[in-house]
């Protein structure tokens, strides 16, 4: 069980409608605080502050060049400014060796993998009412950053979609820990392509997930606190080695797992 205490925010008639920390750039996090309650608006993406007035916002991998703000409380829109999104650069990366199955899988595992899509759209429809990305978040594990957020990828010669995780080398067996409280809402050993899974919702739709666990230590439905044991890097599912891939998405749009690392909610208390 999770219990964070803080004080609810009354905001001046001088302070403006709401208070973020972090960056507007591609990719990137922001947590804001505002009054209990407000409806938050990014662009299209509309979410609403819990009780203490926090919200979590995310930019896509490719967002567009202006981003758009907005706070409506009680019925009124009290805070509209439209911000500049940094751009960013993403590498290029070449990946031979893999099984072609796991390229282009064949017909008779394609049941399989439909069924697999489902729970996992499931998964990142969550919107748990908690907050555990107040607390701020670590890193999952420690081991060399073999491949950074937004790189696109070529599989055996073949262009895939763009990486949208970190990967992070270590050793099988090396510890996975939750970067911030949350509610797990995929755990699972043995699914196709990432092996074992893990999903984790920070709350209000900011989920994060953890591919080719060696093991998977939580049930579906468990909340987990900041740097509780889940499982342990492997090489299970499409892995050429042992790593850990760490992904954040929020209401469909990719975020940067690293982007999370920045953000200091502790300066809007």
């Amino acid at each position: 069980m999770i219990t964070v205490l803080v004080t609810a925010l009354t905001l001046a008639s001088s302070d403006p409608a709401i208070a973020c920390d972090g960056e507007h750039r591609q990719g990137g996090v922001l947590v804001c605080r505002t009054e209990p309650g407000a409806t938050v608006m990014l662009d299209e993406v509309e979410t609403r502050a819990n009780a203490d007035g926090w919200v979590i916002l995310g930019h896509d991998r490719d967002a567009p060049e202006e981003t758009r703000l907005r706070v409506q409380i009680d019925g009124e829109w009290v805070f509209d400014e439209r911000y500049d999104v940094a751009p960013a650069e993403y590498d290029i990366q070449r990946i031979d060796g893999l099984p072609p199955a796991m390229v282009s899988p064949p017909p008779e595992v394609l049941e399989r993998i439909r069924a697999e899509g489902v729970r996992k759209r499931q998964a990142h429809a969550s919107r748990w009412e908690g907050d555990g990305f107040i607390s701020g978040f670590i890193q999952p594990t420690e081991g060399r950053i073999s491949s950074r957020f937004g790189g696109q990828r070529v599989y055996n010669g073949e262009p895939r979609t763009p990486h949208y995780g970190v990967d992070i080398a270590a050793p099988t067996g090396t510890p996975v820990l939750a970067p911030a409280g949350g509610i797990v809402r995929l755990a699972d050993e043995d699914m196709y392509f990432e092996g074992g899974l893990i999903f984790i919702d920070h709350g209000q739709g900011f989920n994060s997930a953890y591919l080719h666990l060696s093991d998977v230590r939580v049930e579906e439905g468990d909340v987990v606190e900041q740097g509780q044991l889940i499982g342990h890097v492997g090489s299970t599912g499409r892995s050429t080695g042992p790593h850990l891939c760490w992904r954040i998405r929020w209401h469909g749009r990719n975020v940067d797992p690293f982007a999370t690392l920045d953000v200091q909610p502790d300066e809007l208390r």
